[in-house]
């Protein structure tokens, strides 16, 4: 039986990816201790595979396709077609930073600055091209773990590091210089897999679905009932995707209205929609949104 081989980003991913496929309408178990987790869908196989070795194992062909940090495939200058984009993590749905870090009284407040000195970081080779192109000859070092502690110990002058506040940065007695580069989780493809029209139409749902539920996020269905004499005020209020949804109730002096509205706008919309006469106002989580 054909199937669609695909790669689940172990480590601070993993869990975030599995609700959003949950999210998605795929129910993906067994990942404990398991590098094999089962998935409830018959055209695919799941393994488990480290986001810092997932652009290699799908450009390879072992895997046909598979999300992981578009850093990762930057780093390892995978040979893979990035099809989509995503934004999510493991505490938010927010972009993360790799970004140059620094002991809080150290002198180097620049790129510039890291000439002769060492800079330790699990990004190596992205760092060692990023200082080249600038001209700046520094010694950099490959760190696993424990990155902002060597430079906290005196270990290095300097570290790229991932983060998304800069929160544990400065708790550190660090401080960030400069941001190096912005990353976001990516679908990616073997070339030849996407040549596959079963392939290439499986990836494409995937990315569509996925793609939908981050969307969904965002937003929450609202469904109010209001007097017919008071529509016009109440769709004032409204924002929408599109036109809000009326519908008119067995007493014709009522109106049903939904809508789609941005999840952070609903603790202002719903005092003003009461004002303007909407009564019976339920605020619905979405799924997916396409």
């Amino acid at each position: 039986m054909k199937q669609l081989r695909f790669g689940i980003p172990k480590g601070s991913l993993e869990n975030a990816t599995i609700d959003l496929f949950g999210q998605a309408g795929w129910k993906i178990s067994g990942r404990s201790r398991n590098y094999f987790p089962a998935i409830d869908d018959d055209d695919m196989a799941c393994a488990l595979v480290r986001s810092q070795e997932m652009g290699p194992t799908v450009a390879s062909g072992t895997l046909d396709a598979g999300l992981t940090g578009m850093d990762w495939v930057m780093e390892t200058q995978a040979d893979v077609e990035t099809v989509c984009d995503f934004v999510y993590s493991k505490a938010s749905d927010k972009p993360s930073r790799w970004v140059l870090i620094a002991d809080r009284e150290s002198d180097i407040h620049s790129v510039e600055d890291l000439e002769g000195k060492k800079v330790v970081t699990e990004l190596i080779g992205f760092t060692r091209r990023y200082l080249e192109e600038r001209g700046v000859n520094a010694s950099v070092e490959f760190s696993w773990g424990a990155t902002e502690g060597k430079v906290v110990q005196g270990l290095a002058d300097a570290a790229v590091e991932i983060t998304e506040t800069g929160s544990t940065i400065k708790a550190h007695g660090l401080r960030i210089v400069c941001d190096l580069m912005q990353t976001h989780t990516v679908l990616i493809a073997n070339k030849e897999a996407l040549k596959d029209p079963f392939k290439k139409a499986k990836i494409d749902q995937i990315a569509l679905l996925l793609t939908a539920a981050l969307t969904a996020r965002e937003k929450v269905l609202l469904k109010m009932n209001a007097p017919a004499d008071a529509l016009d005020a109440v769709i004032g209020v409204l924002p929408s995707l599109n036109a809000p949804t009326v519908n008119h109730l067995s007493d014709e002096n009522w109106v049903a209205v939904e809508t789609v509205v941005d999840r952070d706008q609903v603790r202002i919309l719903i005092p003003e929609l009461r004002a303007a006469g909407a009564e019976g106002i339920l605020e619905l989580d979405i799924q997916k949104i396409c």
